[in-house]
């Protein structure tokens, strides 16, 4: 997908509407490099109207655009490299306030290595009338190396190990901070052909999409369109 395409498609979104099916809903997603969190979260939210936000996406279409190496990341590119990601992180960063503009459901898919960011984009999210959740996708740390090896844009193994131990530090933080009835943790150890794994997590999804908001202010937001349409 080229450059252009991917901004038009993704960004350049219009407000539909009070109905949308998750609207005032975002799903944080947790786990090391490594677990498969990227890849269940494109499996299980299709059909619930949430939109992935990833800044990795967008920074490896950049990257192959460019030809950079992307596997074995090679000091001589390091600073087209950091480039790349700079505007990746950049124009993630204005979609997502798109998307909050108009109220879409999102799934923000990141690592979880910084428990202080989660809980500054989750009370930011909330300011907005949002109701949040986190799916913390776990493996162990020999899993995680041996599926970071395999990926098409792997990372350093000694980064590996430091972003597992963060993220699992940080595991016990989560659940604290989103409550029990609000974060669910799966368990991707283990190369699974019937689909278990991701049909957990749809569930969840599901689940979560489907209550009614109880922020305060979604409602409230909410009443005001509804009126003002019987106008």
């Amino acid at each position: 997908m080229k450059f252009e395409q991917y901004m038009n498609e993704n960004v350049a979104l219009l407000l539909e509407g009070v109905y949308d099916p998750s609207i005032f809903k975002v799903v944080f997603m947790a786990g090391g490099p490594g677990s498969g969190k990227s890849y269940i979260s494109s499996k299980t939210t299709g059909g619930h109207g949430f939109r992935i936000v990833n800044s990795d996406i967008l920074f490896e279409i950049m990257a192959k655009r460019k030809g950079l190496d992307i596997k074995n990341f090679p000091d001589a590119e390091a600073e087209e490299r950091d480039a790349a990601r700079a505007v990746a992180k950049l124009s993630t960063k204005t979609k997502m306030a798109n998307h909050i503009k108009n109220r879409l459901g999102v799934v923000l898919d990141g690592t979880g290595r910084h428990y202080s960011n989660i809980k500054k984009q989750k009370d930011q999210f909330e300011l907005y009338g949002y109701d949040t959740y986190m799916i913390f996708v776990n493996t162990s740390l020999e899993v995680a190396l041996e599926r970071n090896a395999k990926r098409d844009r792997s990372l350093k193994e000694d980064f590996v190990k430091e972003a597992w131990n963060a993220v699992q530090n940080n595991m016990g933080k989560f659940q604290s901070l989103f409550g029990a009835n609000n974060f669910k943790i799966i368990d991707n150890n283990e190369y699974s052909s019937d689909d278990s794994i991701f049909n957990t997590a749809w569930k969840e999804v599901m689940k979560f999409s489907k209550k009614p908001v109880s922020n305060h202010i979604a409602k409230q937001w909410i009443k005001d369109e509804l009126e003002a349409r019987k106008r």
